[in-house]
């Protein structure tokens, strides 16, 4: 190797590798002291933009768990509202069998109706103040809204509330009219129905059905449709005063049981007899008999929906007989003479605490069944101050309950969902920041012997550049000669 001074190669070395070695005693210091693997896209290009995905994926996993959580919250709010509702509603319920019963006065009702009306005022007020944030939560105006539970675009949850004004909700109703009475034959005709609620299902009328028989029918297809049937019988008969009558009663029963009775005066002391002897009989044929409300005459009835059946055995006197339907509107009359008979058909009552409606109507318009839209009987229509309104008041609380717990339990249900989904984010986000760490964060262990390498590099490479440039002066030895 030549001798030279313009050029001092060995020191040129030992400068780049100097170099190099605070280069990297930098990088190892920078990585200790912030922590992270990847300081800058210098550091790893690919690890940076993958690290950063992650990154944008976490940070929207971890808010999308606070929406999930707030989401809760809310769903709170609005069961909780719900549920003060439902006490609410189950007071009136209380109120409405004590009204329904006979020891109460028309003023005790009068007095039980104030305390109802102000206990739906109150779920009525609850139904317009119940909010989240500002956010009306059963007045209706919620409607349906989307929970933003994932870091991406379309990954969310939605919650519907219904509106609990308490003129929107409460039992709709159709009933089918009793047909006219007849002294023979059937008063129904073959035919089929739809009922249009949840789904759509056809009921089949038969000439032997009573009301009983098609309650049931109905009732089959409850799953379906939702809506239920009720039956009963109510009959309209008058006698004829000074009268002596023999009748021969079926309903529940298959052989006729008689009934025998003088009737006075057409009041209720003349037709306390005629009373007492159906009465008498009640636990064979399932008819109950009580003095209508004008007391000149007797309503039969049949709780369960059968045909009341009269067979005329007097001697000589007529009665008359009309079936009553649901509204208390009676059918025409219908004279029945001696050794005639008279058959009195129950009315229906189709309930659901949804709308439905009655379609397709082929040939049974003679069982009461018209087609159209059911009627709602709103919670705030209730009015207890009667028996008849007490007793309706039953079927639309009972259809409102229905309503409000169906509601709760899709609020416990989507809360449920919520905290699924806030258990699934936290998971997901510990593994991605996990994945995250092993690109971007240091290893401290082999870090630590990387500065420890690059400090002893340093200082051999500042030893030996200090040697490097001494070599130069061995040319002066020459010099010298």
């Amino acid at each position: 190797m030549a001798s030279v001074i313009n050029t001092n190669t060995a020191s040129l070395n030992a400068q780049r590798n100097l170099s190099t070695s605070q280069s990297a005693l930098s990088t190892s210091l920078q990585r200790l002291s912030s922590g992270l693997r990847i300081n800058s896209a210098k550091d790893d290009a690919a690890g940076l933009a993958i690290s950063e995905r992650f990154t944008s994926q976490i940070r929207g996993l971890d808010q999308a768990k606070r929406n999930a959580n707030d989401g809760v919250s809310l769903l709170q709010t609005a069961e909780g509202s719900l549920k003060s509702t439902g006490d609410i509603l189950q007071r009136v319920r209380e109120l409405s069998v004590q009204s329904s019963n006979a020891t109460n006065s028309a003023g005790d009702r009068k007095a039980i109706q104030a305390e109802v009306g102000q206990l739906l005022s109150e779920a009525d007020r609850i139904s317009q103040t119940s909010e989240f944030n500002g956010l009306k939560l059963l007045d209706g105006s919620f409607g349906s809204a989307s929970f933003q539970v994932g870091a991406n675009a379309g990954q969310t949850i939605q919650a519907t509330t219904a509106n609990f004004r308490t003129n929107n909700y409460g039992n709709n109703q159709s009933s089918a009219a009793p047909p006219a009475n007849v002294t023979t034959g059937t008063a129904y005709s073959t035919g089929t129905f739809d009922i249009q609620g949840l789904k759509t299902a056809s009921v089949s009328v038969a000439t032997t059905d009573t009301a009983q028989t098609l309650a049931a029918s109905i009732n089959a297809k409850t799953a379906d449709t939702g809506v239920t049937a009720t039956a009963k019988t109510e009959e309209s008969v008058k006698f004829t005063a000074g009268a002596v009558y023999s009748l021969a009663v079926t309903s529940d029963n298959t052989t006729a049981s008689n009934v025998t009775f003088t009737v006075g005066a057409t009041n209720a002391s003349g037709l306390a007899s005629a009373v007492s002897a159906f009465n008498d009989v009640s636990s064979t044929t399932g008819v109950m008999a009580k003095l209508n409300d004008a007391k000149d005459g007797l309503v039969l009835t049949n709780v369960a929906g059968n045909n009341i059946t009269l067979k005329n055995n007097s001697a000589t006197a007529s009665f008359t007989s009309a079936s009553i339907g649901a509204d208390g509107t009676a059918t025409a009359a219908l004279t029945v003479a001696t050794t005639n008979t008279a058959a009195s058909m129950g009315y229906i009552s189709m309930n659901s605490d949804k709308g439905f409606s009655i379609g397709n109507d082929t040939g049974a318009g003679k069982s009461g069944v018209a087609a159209g839209a059911a009627s709602l009987n709103a919670v705030s229509s209730i009015d207890v101050s009667t028996v008849k309104g007490a007793n309706d008041a039953l079927k639309i609380l009972d259809s409102a309950l229905a309503s409000v717990n169906s509601q709760r339990a899709s609020f416990g249900a989507l809360q449920s969902r919520f905290e699924t989904a806030v258990s699934n984010l936290e998971s997901t986000s510990e593994n991605l920041s996990a994945s995250r760490s092993r690109i971007q964060d240091t290893d401290f262990a082999s870090e630590t012997a990387k500065l420890t390498r690059g400090q002893i590099l340093q200082q051999a490479g500042t030893a030996m550049l200090a040697q490097a440039n001494s070599l130069p002066n061995g040319v002066l030895s020459l010099l010298r000669g």
